[in-house]
């Protein structure tokens, strides 16, 4: 049998072992940088599959390890997250969340079970590939400063340097068997702004006593608007929201202070620094040119994600030759944000999706959504197409 259906079938001979596991996982989500029973029962796992590992990387976070024929050949580094959401789930399936206001609402439950299918087959087919693969079991993807990041610092990696990093994301919308790339930059940087507009309390009845500070800070979220509608490249999508805007004045009567909190994304490095700059700069003029004052704090985020444009073109054509042409397609820009990208700019990486939406798209609810449910059959998916991609590239001359 070639190592394609090999492959395949092992996918599928394995799935209703990894279909319970996703199941548990499911039942018992945690949140970010608290997925300690989440560790535990991973670490049980690898222990049942023989695969060595170390733990406690940022508490929670595993590091497994796969060697093939000559392991230092070369060494790929697989990657899923292991935390949940603060969402309370809607679904009503065998499954649900055990876990009161907490959900694997974006797919971590998923990615976890695909990549302990992976590991399976992968350990399974040791004697067909060259190099080694390391297990990268993150936690905090969803919350500052990021799972990824704390686990370079701790280098998690023991001084090694993987030749390439993949991880996978289940995507509603995109029909169960599908598999997306995009080359290049795909997902945006993301940082959370904060400005605390001053000016002084009184009577809405004298208005030229006061220095009105919801007047200024109506101001310069006109005038941040700027930045993006003329300041921005066209060629470098951006967005500056804010969407929380807190005072304590009365309907008739100035607040002292007005506190705003928005994000800024965009697609470039370069201009987002510079956008910082022109944030504060911008917000401080105009607070001060209205009589007032402002303070901005710029809490930096998630980089730009960057695939690295030949291996992702490499695993493009790696998932045609597994799933066919028809399953595999090109991914447009997103300006949502992922914490993979701290690893995209340490390592060449290929961050790709996975469709969870059955045929019938019963499956349809997006990403962080309490009625978010994914196709199980994905997993098939999932595991074959994070196994062929590494095995590819191990064997790649």
């Amino acid at each position: 049998m070639n190592l394609r259906k090999r492959v395949l079938r092992l996918a599928e001979t394995y799935y209703l072992d990894i279909m319970g596991i996703r199941n548990h996982l499911h039942r018992f989500p945690e949140l970010s940088f608290e997925e300690f029973s989440t560790s535990a029962y991973i670490q049980e796992q690898l222990k049942i599959l023989d695969i060595p590992f170390q733990a406690g990387f940022v508490r929670t976070g595993i590091v497994g390890r796969i060697e093939g024929k000559n392991p230092a050949k070369r060494m790929i580094a697989l990657r899923a997250e292991m935390d949940a959401l603060p969402v309370t789930e809607m679904n009503d399936i065998p499954s649900r969340s055990e876990n009161p206001g907490r959900m694997h609402a974006c797919g971590h439950d998923m990615h976890m079970a695909a990549l302990l299918g992976t590991a399976r087959i992968l350990r399974t087919l040791k004697s067909r590939f060259e190099g080694t693969v390391l297990l990268v079991f993150q936690p905090g993807d969803e919350k500052l400063p990021g799972g990824a990041a704390l686990m370079l610092g701790e280098d998690a990696f023991q001084g090694c340097k993987p030749d390439l990093i993949i991880g996978q994301h289940a995507i509603p919308g995109l029909e169960t068997g599908i598999v997306g790339y995009r080359h290049g930059a795909y997902m945006a940087s993301s940082d959370e702004i904060s400005i605390a507009v001053k000016g002084s309390s009184g009577q809405a009845a004298l208005p030229h006593t006061p220095v009105d500070p919801v007047a200024i800070a109506a101001h310069i979220i006109l005038a941040l608007q700027h930045i993006v509608s003329s300041s921005t490249n066209a060629a470098v999508p951006s967005v500056l929201t804010f969407g929380k805007i807190e005072t304590t004045g009365t309907a008739d009567g100035f607040p002292s202070e007005v506190i705003m909190e928005g994000t800024f994304k965009t697609m470039n490095e370069s201009w987002r620094k510079e956008a910082h700059d022109r944030i504060v700069r911008l917000a401080k003029g105009t607070a001060e040119g209205m009589g007032g004052s402002c303070e901005v704090s710029i809490l930096f985020g998630y980089p730009v994600l960057n695939n690295h444009a030949g291996y992702s073109a490499r695993a493009a054509e790696f998932s045609r030759q597994l799933l066919g042409n028809d399953k595999v397609i090109d991914l447009e820009l997103r300006l949502t944000s992922e914490d993979f990208a701290f690893f995209s700019q340490h390592f060449p990486a290929v961050f790709y999706r996975f469709g969870t939406t059955d045929p019938e798209g019963r499956y349809n609810a997006p990403l962080h959504s309490p009625n978010f449910i994914a196709d199980e059959n994905a997993l098939k998916t999932a595991m074959s197409n994070l196994t062929w991609l590494t095995l590819s590239f191990l064997n790649d001359t």
